[in-house]
């Protein structure tokens, strides 16, 4: 029998989400001792719900008896990225009508970012992601910004796995380096892509506070437009459509 949980849930089905945030907060793979730890729960309980995971598709056990989040979760999270990006389409169309540049919502998804949804600007020549794409997060704007939301030793974990190449010779490449601007992004709430992911292209984004999940919200476009009176112009427009979207979200998972 399911053993309800003092908030009103049920005990159980909120282990098992925990176990799956912990693994993808792992980067999508994790030994068994390294998830009790983690989760704090002992062995034997992990051993059971890692079972009924894997035996629905959530979970798969690797040929070094490591855990891996399942393919059953992929056409959930393409279902949920459409769905995040359906919501913020309202508050991406008024950046651009606001801004004249293309706006973008983005996830980190695993170790890279995804976007989720994006507005075009109505410039001949624009910037356009597509939705789906997947970047690095170290040389965006809005991988940057999402990176900013984690705790210093997840990002030097996941700069590890991924590694730091240099997309432009203004790809920031050192850990350290990066971990400084990311300090800079907290205090100041945005952050900015100088040409480090494509040359010629500027970026500033700000992080979405309070949603569920890593959510960042961008405004891009070629480095001639994106002056820096734009830029100080879109930061406090983009901090409010962060704040607006977040509301949403919090609105829409409680109704």
């Amino acid at each position: 029998m399911v053993e309800p949980s003092k908030s009103g849930g049920v005990q159980s089905v909120g282990r098992v989400l925990d176990l799956l945030e912990i693994v993808g907060d792992a980067g999508g793979e994790i030994g068994l001792s390294e998830l009790a730890t983690r989760s704090g729960l002992p062995l034997p309980s992990i051993h059971r719900l890692v079972r009924t995971l894997v035996q629905r598709g959530y979970m798969r056990q690797l040929p070094n008896r490591r855990y891996a989040l399942g393919a059953r979760l992929v056409p959930l999270g393409q279902v949920a990225g459409a769905m995040l990006g359906a919501w913020a389409r309202p508050v991406l169309n008024e950046l651009v009508d606001a801004l004249g540049e293309s706006a973008n919502l983005a996830v980190l998804d695993h170790d890279a970012v995804m976007y989720v949804g994006q507005v075009p600007s109505r410039h001949t020549m624009r910037m356009f992601t597509e939705v789906g794409r997947r970047v690095p997060a170290h040389c965006t704007g809005v991988g940057k910004a999402l990176l900013s939301q984690l705790p210093d030793d997840a990002v030097r974990e996941l700069l590890a796995r991924t590694g730091m190449p240099a997309q432009t010779p203004h790809t920031i490449t050192d850990p350290d380096a990066l971990l400084a601007e990311l300090a800079r992004i907290r205090r100041d709430g945005y952050s900015l892509d100088e040409g480090e992911q494509e040359v010629g292209v500027r970026c500033v984004a700000v992080p979405v506070q309070g949603a569920l999940g890593t959510l960042g919200i961008s405004v891009s476009g070629p480095a001639p437009r994106m002056t820096s009176e734009l830029v100080d112009r879109a930061i406090p427009l983009l901090r409010s459509a962060g704040e607006r979207f977040s509301a949403e979200i919090a609105e829409r998972s409680t109704a």
